[in-house]
């Protein structure tokens, strides 16, 4: 058979028809005939990272995890004082003095009121207030003050005549108070806050117990004895040994509801105000603590359901920093009291001149002087840190 040339081009995969393409020249090309390795890539080496930039993204990651942290623990803070603030009666910021300037940086005077409705006190259970505080701070020379009012001084209440102090609460709540405490003491007050001992176990509970200084030992009457009837008859109270200790929410609640020492016949009513106060205080520098301050995100919202207060949270914070920064190792601690006596078959505590002294020391124009000698129990007067009145 002939050859001759064909108008395809036979390929190894098959052929193509048409014209016979033209010829091209080949590019260069390796040598190479398909069955040889390929020639290896040369790969840049990967620079490690230095211990230096590891350490600032480090601290970038940390910084900004702290801020997400801080923000949302903020943010309900904020909305369970929010809660508080609905809580606390419209009669009450008009007679509030208005504060002048941060926190941070200008004095402010505050008054804390304690009710308790569950104490077998009946007078307690007519919501009265059962304890009466001021505090008062002074950023400028990191100075508190606080101020403990007798419930049972015999005042002027606006209004009302003269009567125990703790009866301007039933009778027209903080507002009313707050008017018969400015009244007696020419203290203006800025804000207030109200704590209800009935809701303060778990707030306790809540940022992890509290620090309490116990000035002597203590054992209680039998009151809400914890065991069966048969265990009670022979079960003799609720004991506190003498220094700091550590109580959960129930250990505190019952501390602070203690009436009788059988240790120590010469324990009043005040003595046991002084005790709710010391809860408080602890519970307060517990609060406003940076430990607690972690936890916000969980439970900030309901934190603070035992307050009512016209405080903002930005307020509660500047007010942490301030507790923070003046501490209360030189923290200054006064009484209002007087003389003991009955009036209408009623105890009451009838004043006298050296209450306006203590109102002097309290803002810092006389020097912080003890109760006299031979005043009593009830004597007026302050002192120092952690030195009792005797």
């Amino acid at each position: 058979m002939a050859t001759e040339e064909k108008p395809y081009r036979v390929y190894r995969g098959g052929r193509t028809k048409g014209k016979v393409p033209l010829e091209r020249p080949e590019r260069a090309r390796p040598d190479r005939n398909g069955r040889g390795p390929r020639e290896p890539k040369i790969r840049r080496p990967r620079r490690r990272w230095g211990w230096k930039r590891r350490l600032g993204i480090g601290l970038l990651v940390l910084l900004v995890l702290a801020t997400v942290w801080g923000i949302a623990g903020y943010l309900s803070f904020r909305h369970g004082v929010e809660k508080a603030n609905a809580r606390l009666d419209k009669s009450v910021p008009p007679v509030l003095a208005n504060q002048s300037g941060l926190l941070l940086s200008n004095p402010t005077t505050m008054l804390l009121l304690g009710r308790d409705h569950e104490n077998t006190d009946q007078r307690v259970g007519l919501n009265n207030s059962d304890s009466i505080m001021i505090l008062r701070t002074d950023p400028s020379r990191h100075r508190l003050v606080y101020l403990s009012i007798p419930r049972d001084l015999r005042v002027p209440i606006p209004g009302h005549g003269e009567d125990r102090i703790n009866t301007a609460f039933p009778l027209g709540g903080a507002a009313l108070t707050i008017r018969t405490i400015q009244n007696l003491t020419g203290l203006e007050i800025n804000h207030v806050m109200i704590v209800d001992f009935r809701s303060f176990k778990s707030l306790i509970d809540n940022i992890g117990g509290i620090d309490v200084n116990v000035p002597a030992p203590i054992l209680s009457n039998k009151f809400d004895c914890p065991y069966k009837a048969s265990r009670c008859a022979s079960w003799p109270g609720y004991r506190f040994q003498k220094g700091t200790q550590h109580m959960n929410g129930q250990r505190a609640l019952i501390y602070s509801r203690i009436r009788e020492n059988q240790l120590n016949p010469a324990d009043s009513d005040i003595t046991r105000g002084l005790r709710q106060q010391a809860v408080i205080r602890a519970v307060m520098a517990k609060l406003l603590g940076f430990g607690t301050v972690l936890k916000l995100p969980f439970n900030g919202d309901s934190l603070l359901n035992p307050l009512t207060t016209d405080l903002s949270a930005w307020q509660f914070t500047q007010l942490g920093w301030v507790l923070k920064r003046a501490g209360q190792k030189n923290a200054l601690h006064c009484r209002l009291g007087g003389t003991a006596t009955s009036i209408g078959g009623a105890s009451v505590i009838v004043g006298n001149e050296d209450n306006l002294s203590v109102v002097q020391m309290v803002t810092g124009r006389a020097a912080p002087q003890p109760p006299r000698p031979g005043s009593g129990q009830y004597g007026p007067g302050c002192v120092v840190g952690n030195r009792q009145f005797r």
